[in-house]
Parts: structure tokens; C-alpha cells; sequence
């Protein structure tokens, strides 16, 4: 029987808002593809059908009366629906996941910023993805001040860029905790470099990461 194809690898991007994650992430979509490795660029709350469905309510900014308990259960359906219908199959027929956000983001602003315990997040962290877990995590890291002023000068605000400075300062300090506990999954960048200085260490952390785990083909 001829082996089936490799297991792809999810690597994830994390950080408060206005971190510059959505740039960077063009960063390492270009880097993938100069690496020939096949990805699918994806997102979260989002990624499927259903799960955009969900993200849609959550970032409503009218949506103020969700309780914290409510918005956990939302993210962790939209994840299950994600992690279904677009990250399992892409990672079993080897192809590599870039996701904007996943789990550790619960971790942060639904344990950090929200005070749910970090034992009920991980509970559900195993119930939906069972072994599952990022392999590559780059965390842009900045002072929550400053990235409430970056989020604050775009034209609208969502549900959660809308957060107070002290809901952003603990995920901050969630996402620095969790960075330390886990150095040889997270690359922890100074997102208040210029954007060409983060550019270039996320691709030189990415080709390392690659050359130490190269695609099975290349």
C-alpha cells in the first residue's frame, strides 16, 4: 500500500488588535508559496460557511448583552465548524493551514479578557479538537495602549475592537504566559517595529521553521 499524502502543519497568528496580524500574515502567504508548500489561508471566529455565519454576530457591535459564557460557546461551535469542514481536511491531504487566530486567542480574551477560567477553556479546547494543536504560533506582541490607538484610528469599530484598554492589557498578558510556557511553539515578534523590520524576522522564522520540518516534496 503506497503511504498516503504527509500531514500538513497549522501555524497560527496571534495578538491584540491592532498587533498587525492581517499584514503579516500577507508575509507569510508569500513566503509559502516562494517555498512552493500548498496552505489555505483561513481565519477565526470564520474559516466555513456556518462559522463566517457565527463570526458575523459575534463582531456585531450591537451585540453588547452577550454574556462571556454565551460568547465562548459561539467561538468554540464556529471552531468545531471550522476545524470540520476546512482545517482537518486541508492538514490530512498535506496541505500546510495559516489561520489568523485559533484557540490561544479564547485563551486571551475569553480567559483574559473576559475572566472565564483557563480549565473551562481547555476543557473545551480538548472536546473540539481533540490532539489537535498549532505547530507554529507567531505572536505580535505590542502594548495594549498602543494597539487600541491603531484600532481606534480604522473607520469602524467591531464588537471587540470596541473592548476598554484593561480588557486588552490582561489578553495581552495571557498571550505573553502562554508564549512563555510554550517557547518551542511560539515566535513572539515586537509588532511596534516598522512593518518591514516584523516582515522580514516572520520570514526568516518561517524558512527556519521549514528547513527544520521541510515539506515532504519539496
Amino acid at each position: 500500500m503506497r503511504p498516503g499524502p504527509p500531514q500538513g502543519c497549522l501555524i497560527t497568528l496571534e495578538g491584540i488588535e491592532g498587533a498587525g496580524k492581517s499584514t503579516q500574515c500577507e508575509t507569510l502567504v508569500a513566503t509559502l508559496a516562494e517555498l512552493g508548500i500548498p496552505f489555505l489561508q483561513t481565519r477565526e471566529p470564520g474559516g466555513s460557511p456556518i462559522a463566517e455565519r457565527i463570526r458575523a454576530l459575534l463582531l456585531d457591535p450591537e451585540q453588547e448583552g452577550l454574556c462571556a459564557q454565551a460568547e465562548l460557546l459561539l467561538i468554540f461551535a464556529a471552531r468545531a465548524e471550522h476545524l470540520a469542514q476546512s482545517v482537518r481536511p486541508a492538514l490530512e491531504a498535506g496541505t500546510w493551514v495559516l489561520s489568523d487566530r485559533f484557540t490561544d486567542a479564547s485563551f486571551a480574551y475569553q480567559g483574559g479578557g473576559r475572566g472565564i477560567s483557563a480549565e473551562s477553556i481547555a476543557g473545551l479546547e480538548t472536546l473540539v479538537q481533540g490532539a489537535l494543536r498549532p505547530d507554529l504560533t507567531f505572536l505580535f506582541d505590542l502594548p495594549a495602549e498602543l494597539g487600541l490607538k491603531r484600532a481606534k484610528a480604522r473607520a469602524d469599530l467591531d464588537r471587540f475592537e470596541a473592548e476598554t484598554l484593561g480588557f486588552f492589557e490582561r489578553a495581552r498578558q495571557v498571550y505573553l504566559q502562554r508564549a512563555k510556557l510554550d517557547p518551542a511553539r511560539f515566535r513572539v515578534l515586537d509588532a511596534t517595529q516598522d512593518v518591514e523590520q516584523v516582515a522580514r524576522h516572520v520570514r526568516e522564522a518561517l524558512v527556519d521553521f521549514v528547513a527544520r520540518r521541510p515539506f515532504s516534496g519539496q
